[in-house]
């Protein structure tokens, strides 16, 4: 049975769980459009309501994908989430990490919301994120435009991905940030120090993405030699072979966890992540049933205090031996 959760002091509910759908359209491999729209529609069955897209994504291919969801459905029953701020190049390749700037003025931003409105077949976006901040440009100047698409009603609540805790306070003297999105995983916890300390003081939710460790941490990626050609995980210093190799004993540890419950590692990883910070809401992207089932099936897997302990050892944090994070995009981060 899956709950709702307050986001912020929006006034939005969102599934305890959301689905991440970057990967329906690429840089995880091919995909496949009616499986997609299976995925949307089963999530929907089984009581997802937040959806997680960006025109970052197939260069709008995903909100359109998500559009041909969306005008399906009762939209009230929806709570949809788009991101702006970085700009691509139109003939670039598919699954490229290099074919992008940052963009986060004030007309930049309207002229995406107009565009993902379009694409989404909606006249409005729950949430509506810059996706990556570009230094140049006051925070505090973002916040305030996004502030007025509030007021107009094309958005109903802010949120920012991938910034500083220092930022996030800057942000919120303008205007209330619902939600802040972030990595976070068992074996990413850098987000421990000062970002979610930040989120619960500000009273904003916190969503990780990558949950699952771009799909280390499922037990079922075993060698990045099986990945497709354009996969973005190939070129990822994250998954280097050694990396990948050392991370693997790990999730046999976690298997072992998952047995006394019946579980998947993939499960185990979600449940801890939920232990730990009541307050968050996961968003594992998949573009398969299966494992779109078997991540909403997390939700009922209760860890013991003393596997938490374990888990909690498995991948302890370490400021100065932090796991290299990575992006699709850039960040103002040293680290990404």
């Amino acid at each position: 049975m899956v709950d709702y959760v307050p986001l912020g002091k929006s006034g939005l509910l969102s599934s305890e769980q959301g689905l991440g759908c970057m990967g329906m359209s690429e840089f995880y491999g091919a995909g496949d459009e009616d499986e997609s729209l299976a995925v949307l529609a089963r999530a929907y069955e089984l009581g997802v309501n937040h959806f997680d897209t960006s025109d970052l994504y197939g260069r709008g291919h995903n909100e359109t994908l998500i559009g041909r969801f969306v005008a399906t459905r009762p939209r009230d029953r929806l709570l949809i989430a788009s991101k702006f701020g970085v700009v691509r190049d139109p003939d670039g390749p598919s699954g490229s990490t290099y074919d992008r700037t940052l963009n986060n003025t004030r007309a930049y931003m309207r002229a995406c919301c107009e565009s993902s409105l379009r694409r989404l077949k909606t006249d409005h976006l729950d949430l509506y994120y810059l996706h990556r901040h570009d230094p140049k440009v006051p925070i505090e100047e973002i916040v305030a435009g996004m502030a007025e698409l509030v007021r107009e009603g094309k958005i109903r609540a802010i949120g920012l991905s991938e910034i500083s805790a220092d930022i996030l306070k800057r942000a919120h003297t303008v205007a209330p940030i619902a939600v802040l999105q972030s990595e976070y995983s068992l074996f990413c916890r850098d987000v421990e120090i000062d970002i979610l300390p930040t989120c619960r003081a500000l009273g904003t939710t916190f969503l990780p993405y990558s949950p699952l460790g771009r799909g280390i941490l499922t037990g079922r990626l075993t060698s990045i030699d099986t990945l497709d050609a354009n996969d973005l995980r190939r070129v990822s210093p994250r998954f280097a072979k050694d990396r990948v190799a050392a991370d693997l004993v790990l999730v046999e540890k976690i298997r072992e966890i998952g047995k006394r419950h019946n579980a998947t590692p993939a499960q185990v990883a979600l449940a801890w992540l939920k232990q730990k910070r009541a307050d968050i809401v996961p968003i594992p992207g998949t573009k398969r049933r299966r494992y779109l089932e078997e991540n909403i099936a997390a939700l009922s897997v209760h860890l013991s205090n003393e596997d938490i302990v374990i888990l909690d050892a498995l991948a302890p944090f370490d400021p100065a031996a932090a796991p290299q994070k990575w992006s699709t995009v850039p960040t103002e981060r040293a680290d990404s």
